[in-house]
């Protein structure tokens, strides 16, 4: 259950972008504090202990919530604390996707065609998803991106970019943003790219000083992966996942 203090920083949140109903939702703290438990240890929703409410409940709204994206407001809400954007960070992640991941109701298509809706698919590692994520100067999650496990990080950086809420000083990224068309984005919208060169290219600006920066966001994905859902895919569709990413990331803005 959420401590005192934890809900007296998180209702008025959570209040500020739930869906508003004829009827409110019944003990509302107590069905968070179920959902995010269940997504904290990775277990079955029927796990849920009975101190925490009806378990249907919980994923109920939980499934509902996403499905309107109330958690990708939430993420954002927690923003306006200050975003850092002397310095972003861009970094992706493959998740390992559970069995039980599979099966989302099938929506018209194929089955590669249900997989790519569902950003699901097959890398060297296994069945999963490629999740991207877009972090400020601290090491907090601005954003997020998701794919199916087979695909490049590339494709995400402009999009996640687009999301920021001005423009940075400095864009970081592995290698695996190597671009000549991304350098010259990143240029364009104002900002100076830290990206080295693979290494059978020529030698390209990346000041040292900067990309050593680059640990806070793979931290940061060390603290996401904490949460168990995170770790590893457990959810069926694609929204549902990319609220378990805001959700955490939201709660890791909250830490003092």
């Amino acid at each position: 259950m959420l401590s005192d203090a934890q809900w007296a920083e998180l209702e008025p949140l959570v209040e500020a972008c739930r869906p508003k109903g004829k009827t409110p939702p019944q003990d509302l703290r107590r069905t968070v504090s179920a959902i995010l438990w269940r997504h904290q240890n990775g277990a079955k929703w029927r796990a849920v202990p009975a101190e925490l409410g009806p378990w249907w409940r919980a994923a109920q709204v939980f499934i509902r919530w996403a499905r309107a994206g109330v958690w990708e407001r939430l993420l954002s809400l927690v923003q306006e604390r200050g975003v850092q954007l002397g310095m972003v960070f861009l970094d992706g992640t493959s998740v390992r996707a559970h069995q039980k991941a599979a099966g989302a109701a099938p929506k018209g298509g194929s089955q590669a065609e249900r997989d790519h809706r569902e950003a699901l698919g097959r890398s060297r590692g296994g069945y999963g998803t490629k999740a991207c994520v877009i972090a400020d100067g601290a090491g907090r999650a601005i954003a997020f991106r998701i794919a199916p496990g087979q695909a490049h990080e590339l494709p995400q950086a402009i999009p996640l970019l687009e999301q920021l809420p001005g423009v940075p000083k400095w864009v970081v990224g592995d290698r695996g943003y190597t671009s000549h068309r991304f350098r010259d984005h990143i240029w364009g919208m104002g900002a100076r790219p830290a990206i080295p060169p693979q290494r059978h290219e020529a030698p390209v600006a990346c000041p040292e000083w900067i990309y050593t920066n680059r640990n806070r966001i793979e931290r940061l994905w060390a603290r996401l992966k904490e949460w168990r859902a995170v770790a590893t895919r457990y959810e069926k569709t694609a929204s549902s996942f990319a609220g378990v990413l805001c959700l955490a990331a939201a709660l890791d803005w909250l830490k003092p």
